[in-house]
């Protein structure tokens, strides 16, 4: 499936050695891609350093805002919601050091 770019923003991006925009072709499985099935294969094949500050449990972290097409997922199912093809997925971290 191809879910072409995955964004992680607001430091999240730190996260993932800098890089700020992800182009990714998820790969084929039986069951529909979710958000949930996404995480895990971000957390696998993405996410370089610090797992706890993005993931907590099978979700991201309190602070990290999650908008799928520039619609909050919490309007979407969240973790339920099936991705399509050429979805936009957007991370940003609320949260900041001081």
């Amino acid at each position: 499936m191809a879910e072409p770019l995955c964004w992680p923003r607001g430091g999240a991006e730190l996260l993932f050695d800098g890089v700020k925009k992800h182009q990714v072709t998820l790969p084929g499985q039986e069951e529909p891609w979710d958000i949930r099935s996404l995480l895990v294969w971000i957390k696998k094949n993405l996410l370089k350093e610090r797992p706890e500050l993005f993931i907590q449990g099978d979700s991201v972290r309190p602070g990290i805002l999650v908008l799928v097409n520039n619609a909050d997922w919490e309007l979407l199912g969240e973790l339920d919601y099936q991705l399509q093809d050429q979805d936009s997925v957007l991370f940003i971290s609320t949260l900041h050091g001081g």
